[in-house]
């Protein structure tokens, strides 16, 4: 019996290897035949080694920074949606830090010192000068709220995106079980197994919208598939206790004008994730002398699905709280 079930569990673990090489290749194959649409779209500039890519639109005295949240692969397509609202009238730069979109892999521990350093610099090469109106999304809070601590003449206000607090990443730091599931997910990843399942390496609902024309829409794919889930996407996670805990050993941005936008789902209206969510938004905004938080119904990924209503709130809260006109 013990040499039937050996045998059995030979033959499993040897269907399982070929059908991971069989994936991987598959991977392989794809990653080569797509990098044939990667054009770089935007402005590469060398930062510590490295080339970090930086788009650029519209024409404006501020620059509205776009900074994408944890996982968004090709941040110029999928947020596209909601930038061209303001490059109509303002100018518009989508940060692709190191990992995402047409910006190398850096491999590095993605501290929070090292994130910024490299975003001002790629900023700043590209032509790109402050003061900044940041746009961030989920977790690029850190980064934006670190940013106006550390060097808060060159913000002149943040817009934020259903952003992550630096104390709510303090106040839930993640377990053994997350830990591990973020490395499980990266090495899967190196092994080509995401190509299983689509919906998880790109979002679906950006395949819906017409913001992008069908060329755009393969690209996205493409960008997504290369770069979702990689090094700096994981260490960038395993990091954001540290990151956040350097966030908040300094004192409130309080002289930064901030508007939060806070997504919230009919579904999830009343559930404790989403009233805790809301309550440490409004705790953040009181320490803040000028801040509003609006609420906007759509999921986290709100810059896909109130993009007029996100333009319109800014504009409107950068003019009449913060005096900031353009044409």
């Amino acid at each position: 019996m013990r040499k039937i079930v050996k045998k059995i569990a030979i033959y499993f673990i040897a269907v399982i290897l070929i059908g991971l090489v069989a994936i991987f290749s598959y991977d392989r194959y794809q990653l080569s035949k797509e990098s044939k649409l990667l054009d770089p779209n935007g402005t590469l500039v060398e930062v510590d080694h490295q080339k970090i890519n930086v788009y650029t639109e519209g024409d404006g005295q501020e620059t509205y920074v776009f900074m994408a949240g944890s996982g968004v692969a090709a941040p110029i397509y999928e947020m596209k949606g909601l930038y061209s609202k303001f490059s109509q009238g303002h100018k518009i730069a989508v940060i692709e830090r190191a990992g995402y979109g047409y910006s190398d892999v850096s491999k590095d521990e993605r501290d929070i010192d090292t994130l910024l350093a490299q975003t001002r610099e790629a900023l700043q090469k590209s032509g790109n000068k402050p003061p900044y109106i940041l746009v961030p999304h989920s977790i690029s809070g850190v980064e934006a709220i670190y940013w106006a601590q550390k060097y808060p003449e060159e913000i002149k206000g943040i817009i934020a995106l259903d952003i992550g607090l630096p104390s709510q990443y303090v106040e839930h730091k993640m377990g053994v079980i997350d830990l591990w599931t973020v490395k499980g997910m990266n090495l899967l990843t190196k092994l080509g197994v995401h190509r299983l399942t689509p919906s998880q390496v790109y979002n679906p609902e950006v395949m819906k919208q017409s913001f992008l024309s069908a060329e755009e829409k393969e690209i996205y794919k493409a960008l997504s598939y290369k770069q979702v889930f990689n090094d700096d996407m994981k260490n960038e996670l395993l990091h954001v206790y540290e990151n956040s805990l350097k966030s908040e050993a300094l004192p409130k941005p309080k002289d930064t004008p901030i508007l939060i936008i806070d997504a919230i789902t009919k579904q999830n209206k009343d559930s404790n994730f989403t009233q805790y969510h809301s309550q440490k938004y409004a705790e953040f905004a009181e320490q803040i002398n000028i801040a509003e938080v609006k609420e906007l119904s759509g999921t986290h990924s709100i810059y896909l699905y109130k993009p007029d209503e996100i333009y319109n709130l800014a504009i409107a809260f950068m003019e009449t709280k913060v005096g900031s006109k353009e044409r």
